[in-house]
């Protein structure tokens, strides 16, 4: 009888949860190392306000999200964002549902933890084995070494799969310091940069004593030419929400190349510039404030801001105000810190790996997930290119080694 294959997967996020329940248990061996105390604990952080697992969009429009998206195509149309809930409804008896933004959840009855544990008893029928509290040190000779509790381990494997995550919300253990572990194979890495985050907006003492945790909602937001409709919450730091986290990589840009980036809002976005000056110019009302709130329905923070960075003068010409209320600029300074980013961008560099996220100079030692440098908004993207490379990723071991 033909021994099984000993496969490693170092760390415990939701690339080793998917890799579990999809390897093959009659081809291999499989065992999880993860530094915490046990598997998934990013996986529950991410699910606390409610566990957004994919996007409801096509996924033709869906993999468009990612930068760059050539290296993660064949991982999605394998195993795509329609093929996530079904396979969460037919693997695990997890039912879900879009919710009104498109966002994907488990059904409501569902909490996180027993989505977390769905993927654990799936992967121990797979006979996985996990091992908590083993923090990777790096590489000695051929093998793998481990650092649990005061003790050094070493574990040699066939096949190493690696599952370590960004350096996002450090707290869960994702901090980023194993880059350095695969410097002395020469394997180029990137320090790690915060993603969907905060951005600094340096507000004027007087106005944002007016408008700070107030919400900027149904508005448009602009870097470039990319334009995305969301909201945001104004902090004393700058701006955070969905409106601006799908920007982040033009955002990163333009503060690299000019150590600033120009943000446009368009508080008004479902109306036209002619439709806003018609309505100031046809209102009963003499008040130009009163014209935002009862004609044009403009929130009291959108006009603080629209009368903070407009003359008197300007505030009563109907096409200067209209063309503020549509193309409102803000200045970003600079990202929130990579601690409070919901993800980064930064790892292994793409050149390293194949189309398999085999390392070109490390045979039989893959890597998946946001180690990788790509970058994906918010709104259940970055789990789904977890979950589709790491189902890619087993079906090619399953197929490969089923062969021999």
């Amino acid at each position: 009888m033909k021994s099984k294959i000993n496969i490693v997967i170092v760390g415990g996020g939701a690339c080793s949860l998917m890799l579990g329940c999809e390897l093959n248990p009659s081809i291999f061996n499989v065992s999880v190392y993860d530094a915490n105390v046990a598997v998934g604990r990013k996986f529950l952080v991410a699910g606390a306000g409610g566990l957004n697992i994919t996007h409801s969009k096509k996924p033709n429009e869906f993999i468009e999200m990612y930068t760059p998206n050539k290296f993660l195509i064949d991982a999605f149309n394998s195993f795509n964002n329609i093929d996530l809930q079904h396979w969460l409804k037919n693997k695990l008896n997890i039912s879900t549902y879009v919710g009104t933004s498109g966002k994907v959840f488990p059904t409501k009855e569902i909490k996180p933890i027993e989505v977390l544990n769905a993927f654990i008893n799936k992967s121990k029928l797979n006979n996985v084995n996990f091992h908590n509290k083993h923090t990777w040190l790096g590489f000695k000779k051929n093998a793998l070494l481990f650092k649990k509790e005061n003790t050094e381990v070493l574990i040699e494997a066939d096949v190493v799969i690696f599952c370590l995550g960004g350096a996002s919300w450090p707290v869960t253990g994702s901090n980023g310091v194993w880059l350095n572990n695969f410097t002395e194979h020469k394997i180029e890495t990137l320090t790690f940069e915060a993603s969907n985050c905060s951005v600094e907006i340096k507000w004027p003492t007087d106005l944002i004593n007016l408008i700070e945790g107030k919400h900027l909602k149904n508005c448009s937001f602009k870097v470039n030419e990319k334009t995305i409709k969301g909201e945001v919450v104004i902090t004393k730091f700058g701006l955070e929400g969905n409106g601006i986290y799908g920007l982040s990589t033009l955002i990163r840009e333009g503060l690299k190349k000019n150590n600033f980036c120009d943000l446009f809002i368009d508080f008004k976005p479902q109306q036209s510039k002619e439709f806003v000056i018609k309505k100031l110019n046809e209102s009963k009302y003499n008040n130009q404030t009163k014209k935002l709130s009862e004609i044009l329905k403009l929130s009291t923070v959108q006009i603080h801001l629209i009368k903070h960075f407009l003359t008197k003068e300007d505030f009563l010409n109907n096409e200067i105000l209209a063309h503020k209320i549509k193309h409102f600029h803000l200045s970003i300074s600079s990202f929130g810190s990579i601690e409070d980013a919901i993800s980064t961008v930064g790892g292994i560099s793409l050149k390293e790996i194949n189309k398999y996220f085999e390392f070109k100079k490390l045979p039989n030692h893959f890597a998946i997930g946001e180690m990788l440098n790509y970058d994906a908004p918010t709104g259940g993207y970055l789990l789904q290119s977890c979950f589709s490379m790491a189902y890619f990723l087993s079906s090619h071991l399953n197929a490969k080694h089923l062969e021999k």
